[in-house]
């Protein structure tokens, strides 16, 4: 097995402008092809306190400070902020959620790092749109989170009082544009229903 000099090795990840690295990213930043050599390269560097691993496959270097939503879109995708975080981001929602929420068109998941909880929530693929990039990250608009947080609330799958909503911050012309859609199940049509009778608007 071919030896490497680790001080080169942390020199060449700190002179990059990368701070989250896959096992791809590694790969081909420091040229190591062979895959025991690499793994033994990143155990090396993780015991030195270069890297943390995140996950599986997925690393970020020790001494950067990451953003939740950064990492959130970063640790499962494709995936943007939506729902919970989203409103709370614009100010919809009051308090901030125990968990950063997130849409995905892969299968719903909980990640857990640095005592903090990743909730990726899975929606239909022609649901998967209405976001833009913020920074490193990608969130949904204010009318897509709340779409989104609504359409999952009448599978059961997330629980809404929209009661504590500042729904004054949402352009209702625009959130009726999204809701027509999404599936409109009996459930859909019911939980629509209650967001007209709170906001006064006709959905």
């Amino acid at each position: 097995m071919k030896s490497y000099d680790l001080a080169l090795i942390t020199k060449k990840i700190y002179d990059s402008p990368l701070e989250l690295y896959t096992l791809k990213t590694l790969r081909d930043m420091l040229a190591i092809r062979e895959t025991s050599s690499l793994f033994n390269i990143i155990k090396r560097l993780t015991k030195s306190g270069i890297i943390t691993k995140i996950e599986r496959n997925k690393y970020i270097l020790k001494k950067y400070t990451v953003d939740d939503m950064t990492l959130a879109n970063f640790i499962y995708g494709p995936s943007y902020i939506s729902f919970e975080s989203a409103l709370s981001y614009y100010g919809i929602l009051p308090q901030f959620p125990y968990e950063i929420t997130s849409a995905t068109i892969k299968q719903t998941r909980a990640k857990v790092f640095n005592g903090k909880r990743y909730g990726y929530y899975r929606i239909k693929k022609e649901l998967f749109w209405g976001y833009e990039k913020k920074d490193n990250y990608l969130i949904a608009d204010k009318e897509k989170a709340l779409a989104d947080q609504l359409y999952l609330a009448s599978k059961g799958l997330k629980k809404i009082h929209l009661e504590e909503y500042d729904l004054s911050l949402i352009d209702a012309a625009k959130l009726k544009t999204y809701l027509l859609k999404y599936p409109r199940t009996r459930q859909f049509n019911k939980t629509i229903f209650q967001l007209a009778a709170i906001s006064k608007y006709d959905y």
